[in-house]
């Protein structure tokens, strides 16, 4: 059995953010970007973390978009073994995807880079009414995905975004009855919405433990 070494996927997080391009997109150099992450390497290896599973993984190098815009990270995105870049869908309509911002209790308003801890896709909320996953997920004292978090999910393990077993992220909302989500379509990642009263049987409700400060 392999054993799960931190170190080697943070390393692993990072050069894949690198090979993105990110510092280029956040308007920083490679030398600039790597002062901005580099002491969440301490963060990961200093946790205890549960082994990967299907559907579910140790830990995320989250970007926020006070460094790199939501609209730039999703082309950054890709489904597992393809090339069709990832994008945002038309029903966000213009300005809109700027108001949905990370609810209070997720903690993360003025946070540019940190560690989402223990993140489950949430399949099996597949087919519930998305407020009522919601609920079961705070009942169980774990966080809901803001947008940014699910952009990293699907750019550093791409192969978790797969038919029927989608997810939404109500971490991030805008005031209103929508909830974002990703699924496929067309071939590709799409970062959309769906209402919060709507169930849908291929998508689910993504959560985390905690969240790195």
């Amino acid at each position: 059995m392999n054993s799960f070494d931190p170190a080697v996927e943070f390393d692993r997080q990072f050069a894949n953010l690198i090979h993105r391009d990110y510092p280029t997109l956040a308007g920083l150099s490679r030398d600039e970007f790597t002062d901005l992450v580099t002491p969440l390497r301490a963060v990961a290896t200093t946790t205890d973390h549960a082994p990967p599973a299907d559907g579910r993984v140790p830990f995320l190098l989250v970007i926020t978009r006070q460094v790199v815009p939501i609209e730039q990270m999703m082309p950054c995105t890709t489904l597992h073994g393809k090339d069709k870049p990832g994008f945002v869908d038309r029903s966000f309509e213009p300005g809109s995807l700027e108001r949905f911002i990370a609810i209070e209790e997720t903690g993360v308003a003025d946070q540019r880079a940190y560690l989402l801890l223990d993140i489950e896709r949430g399949e099996e909320f597949c087919g519930v009414v998305p407020n009522d996953a919601m609920a079961t997920i705070a009942s169980r004292g774990r966080t809901l995905l803001t947008i940014e978090e699910g952009v990293a999910l699907i750019t550093h393990h791409p192969e978790i975004l797969v038919k029927n077993k989608c997810f939404s992220l109500g971490g991030s909302r805008s005031g209103d009855r929508r909830v974002p989500a990703i699924w496929i379509s067309q071939h590709a990642p799409k970062l959309g919405w769906c209402w919060q009263g709507n169930p849908h049987s291929w998508l689910g409700m993504a959560s985390a433990r905690a969240r790195s400060r």
